[in-house]
């Protein structure tokens, strides 16, 4: 037993290591569309363009557990999400545009 539970952990980081070369998220190396406010976060969040930007593009949060728990679309330049009903921990979103491509990706916590 004790062989094989080092050997599981190898087999399940290489998977995930390879999942996540797969997908087809952004990298964040310029600068950044949203800026989103206060982190953590207690009662709201607010996110806010730091340029132009498409009306089209949509909001996506999921819960740790990659549950979706909210999404706006036809977004305008500053969205504030109520967070009364969201429990503690770590949420990320998405920005995605028109065609559901993801254009920004971040995370941020809820603190109660």
């Amino acid at each position: 037993m004790r062989r094989i539970l080092p050997i599981l952990s190898i087999i399940l980081l290489t998977a995930i290591h390879s999942e996540g070369q797969t997908r087809d998220i952004p990298q964040q190396d310029g600068p950044r569309i949203l800026k989103f406010y206060p982190n953590p976060a207690v009662s709201f969040i607010n996110f806010e363009f730091q340029q132009d930007y498409d009306r089209n593009m949509s909001l996506v949060v999921f819960n740790f557990l990659g549950r979706q728990v909210y999404e706006s679309k036809n977004l305008n330049a500053r969205t504030t999400i109520d967070l009364s009903q969201y429990s503690r921990g770590v949420y990320i979103f998405q920005l995605r545009n028109p065609e559901g491509k993801i254009v920004e990706s971040g995370k941020f916590q809820v603190a109660k």
